[in-house]
Order: C-alpha cells, then structure tokens, then sequence
C-alpha cells in the first residue's frame, strides 16, 4: 500500500511537469527539450527559498513557476516564434538551452546538489499500514489532484479552452474565425513554463536539486505524454500515475529494471495505441 501510495505522489508530480509539456506541444507543436531544465530552476529556487532564506512554502512555489515562466518568455518571443513549425530547428534549439541554462544554474547555485526539504508546514507523518507516512506526500498527491481539475475546467468548461480545443482540431479554421490564435499559443506556453517550475518545487521535497535533475525529468516527461497522448489533461494525469506507480512498484520489486519497465510499458502502448491512453491526433 505505501509503494502504491507513493508511486501515486511521484505520479502527481509527473504530472504537473507532463501537462505543460503535453499542452505546448499538443496546442502550439513547440517540442520544448527545455521544459525539465525549467523543472530544475524551480526546484533551485524553491530551494533558496524554502530553506536558505526561509520564506513561506506557498510563496517558493508561485516563485518557482514566475521564475521558469519568465525564462520561457524568452526562449518562445526571442527564439521559437521564429521557427514554429520547424521541428528539426527547435530540437536542436531547445536542446541547446539545456546547456546554456544548466551552466547558468552552475554558476549561480555551484556543483553541489541541495539534499531534498520537508516544508515546515508539512514536517509530520501519520501512522499507515503499521509505518508512518509522510504528510508531505499527502500534499504533493493532493495539489497535483487540484490542478488536474483546474486544467480540466480551463481546457472543458470556458471559452479560452475552446480556442485551444477548436485550434488543436483545426488551426487554420480557429484562424479564419479571426481568433489571435498567436496570443493564446503564447499564453498556453507561459503556462506550460509556469507548471514547471512550480513543479520543480514541489518536487524538490522528494528528489532536492542537482544539475543532472532537467535532463532525468525531461525522460519521465517523455513517457507520460507517450503512455497519456499529447494535448489531453485526462491523458497527462493517466499517464503520470500510469509512470508513478510503474517507477515505485519497479524500484521496490526490481530496482535496477525500474527504468526499463518504463520504456517497456510506452511502447506497449505505441504498439496499441499510438495516440497514447486518451490522446488523439494533432492536426496542424
């Protein structure tokens, strides 16, 4: 039961990462490599801020996502409106920043990597199953059960949904229409960034901060858009608890095979389903 419960934790963060990545892609075709080098960012300055300077947890999450946002303000106005739909250029682009950001984090934060904090707050456990459980865990499971309803009303229920909705089937219509399909293609991306970062923090309870940390959760990113499908809220979370659990159950059972039950497990679903669990095709 607690491996069980903990992949579900693990899963919620996937997910929070997985939703803005599945979203940029799905909606604006951007193959954003950067989105785990956000995640890390976050996870810095939640960091910083969580333990060096000890400011309120709530407020090192929303710092984490405005920092990520802001980088991602850059990267997409500076660079990626100018080769949208070149998706070799944006690999190569994108991958690129990997290096540049990760130098940036080196020589602000140093080589060292910050071990993983409990917020204050969050600091107790409750007895389960004859062992204590961390309340922190709880916590990361229930936020990402909250955004995954916010991202679901926003993308199901309101009307910049339906532009993004009406965009990913059809762009070139959603256009004809006269919608600025440009201006919620760019607001979709700093909301993507933002998710990361803020992901970043959430996560850096569990697995602190390194400079090894973008590329690792860029993987896990991968996996849950492929197991959930691109653009598809439902999907993301499916696939971040689908990838949680696997990763938890695989650790315990078999920890060096952990990984390879991962990728095992997206090209089963490649095989049967190449769109992923809830997602569907994408058309320009």
């Amino acid at each position: 039961m607690l491996t069980a419960l903990s992949g579900v934790s693990f899963g919620s963060i996937l997910f929070l990462v997985a939703s803005g990545f599945s979203l940029i892609f799905g909606v604006m075709g951007v193959l954003n490599l950067t989105h785990g080098v956000l995640y890390m960012v976050g996870a810095y300055i939640g960091w910083t801020l969580a333990i060096q300077h000890g400011h309120n947890f709530l407020l090192a999450i929303v710092a984490g996502g405005v920092g990520a946002a802001i980088i991602g303000l850059i990267l997409d106005q500076g660079f990626l409106r100018r080769i949208h739909g070149m998706l070799a250029q944006q690999v190569l682009l994108t991958f690129g920043f990997i290096y540049v950001l990760t130098n940036l984090c080196l020589w602000y934060w140093g080589a060292l990597p910050r071990a993983p904090f409990t917020a204050p707050t969050l600091d107790w456990s409750f007895p389960l199953a004859g062992l204590q459980y961390p309340f922190a865990r709880v916590v990361i499971t229930l936020i990402g059960i909250a955004l995954a309803v916010f991202l679901w009303w926003l993308q199901s229920k309101t009307k910049f949904g339906m532009v993004i909705r009406a965009g990913m089937n059809d762009k070139e219509m959603t256009v004809g229409l006269g919608i600025n399909y440009g201006i919620v293609a760019a607001a979709i991306f700093l909301l993507g960034c933002f998710l990361a970062g803020a992901a970043g923090v959430v996560g850096s309870q569990l697995f602190g901060a390194h400079l090894g940390l973008g590329q690792e959760i860029l993987l896990f990113a991968v996996a849950v858009v492929v197991v959930g499908g691109l653009g598809s809220i439902p999907g993301a979370l499916v696939g971040g608890l689908v990838t949680g659990l696997v990763v938890s159950f695989g650790t315990v059972l078999l920890p060096g095979l952990a990984m390879f039950f991962v990728y095992l497990v997206m090209i089963v679903v490649l095989m049967i389903r190449p769109t992923g669990i809830l997602g569907r095709a994408i058309t320009d």
